[in-house]
């Protein structure tokens, strides 16, 4: 395949994982409150968090769309894996977790794209 569609597939991969998940934080969704609850934060302040998670997903989405960037990418790759962590760590399961491994092995691959097209 053609490196530029390749890159083309991957870019549109993250941005839909990431416009997915950033419009469920947007309208805070409440499902996700003890993933954040987990790590000492209060309800409320949970709520409120994800709005800038829902903003800070919206800022991926657009830098994957307009330009990459890898360092954007590499932060995009360590919050899926870790959000996609919270399953198994909050009680849930393993295959949760191992299920949502392409929401942050696209961004990775990205990324990787990137660096090897600015070197």
């Amino acid at each position: 395949m053609e490196k530029r569609k390749l890159e083309w597939l991957l870019r549109l991969g993250v941005a839909g994982i990431f416009l997915g998940h950033g419009i469920f934080a947007l309208k805070q969704n409440l499902a996700w409150v003890p993933f954040l609850t987990f790590w000492g934060i209060p309800q409320d302040s949970a709520l409120h968090l994800m709005i800038v998670i829902g903003i800070l997903d919206m800022i991926v989405v657009l830098s994957a769309l307009f330009k990459p960037n890898k360092y954007i990418l590499y932060y995009a790759t360590i919050w899926a894996f870790l959000t996609a962590l919270m399953r198994p760590l909050t009680g849930g399961s393993i295959w949760a977790f191992v299920e949502r491994a392409g929401n942050w092995v696209v961004p990775l691959c990205l990324a990787l794209v990137i660096s090897r097209k600015e070197s």
